[in-house]
C-alpha cells in the first residue's frame, strides 16, 4: 500500500470540496488527512489531500480529480520537493510530579505549553507527522484526556516551482 499527498489548486466557491471528497468515495477510497483553505488570492483554495492505497488506484484517482471543473492545479507532494506540516493539540492529566516530567517531553520536541490546570495541561505541537507521532507516543505514558491533529498541509519547495516555469 502506497501514500500519497496531493494539492490541490481549486476554485473557492460552494460545493467544491463535496465533490472533491465524493470522487473517493465513490471509488470506495479513504481520504487519510484533507485540508483546504483560502490561498493568497480569494479565488482560489489549496487542498492537501493524504490517500492510502494501490500505486495504480491512487494514479487514477489523481487524473479523476484532474477531471473535475473546479480543480485549476494538481502537484503530488514528495518529501524531497515539498514541505508538509501538521498540528496537533493534546490535553494530558499530570499531578506536580508529572508536569515537570511532560514540560521536559515538550522541551525536546519544543512543543508549546498552551494551558496549564491544577490537573492537566495542554500541548501544541507543529512538524511532520513522523514528529508528532513520536510525541504522541511518549506522552502515551501518560493520561491523555484529548487529542486532534489537524491535517497535514503542504506545499512544493521554490526550487520545484521555479523548474515548472
Amino acid at each position: 500500500m502506497s501514500k500519497i499527498v496531493l494539492s490541490l489548486l481549486v476554485d473557492n466557491q460552494a460545493g467544491v470540496l463535496s465533490r472533491v471528497s465524493g470522487l473517493f468515495s465513490r471509488r470506495g477510497y479513504n481520504i487519510d488527512s484533507l485540508t483546504v483553505g483560502e490561498t493568497e488570492n480569494p479565488n482560489f483554495s489549496r487542498m492537501t489531500v493524504v490517500a492510502s492505497g494501490e500505486p495504480e488506484a491512487l494514479e487514477q484517482i489523481q487524473k479523476q480529480l484532474a477531471k473535475l471543473v473546479d480543480v485549476v492545479e494538481i502537484k503530488a507532494l514528495t518529501p524531497e520537493t515539498s514541505v508538509t506540516r501538521e498540528l496537533v493539540l493534546v490535553k494530558v492529566s499530570v499531578d506536580a510530579e508529572e508536569r515537570h516530567k511532560v514540560t521536559e517531553i515538550a522541551d525536546i520536541f519544543r512543543a508549546k505549553i498552551v494551558d496549564v490546570a491544577r490537573t492537566s495541561m495542554m500541548l501544541e505541537l507543529t512538524g511532520n507527522s513522523a514528529k508528532l507521532e513520536a510525541f504522541i507516543s511518549l506522552l502515551e505514558g501518560f493520561h491523555i484526556q484529548q487529542l486532534v491533529r489537524t491535517g497535514v498541509a503542504g506545499l512544493s519547495r521554490g526550487r520545484a516551482d521555479e523548474e515548472e516555469q
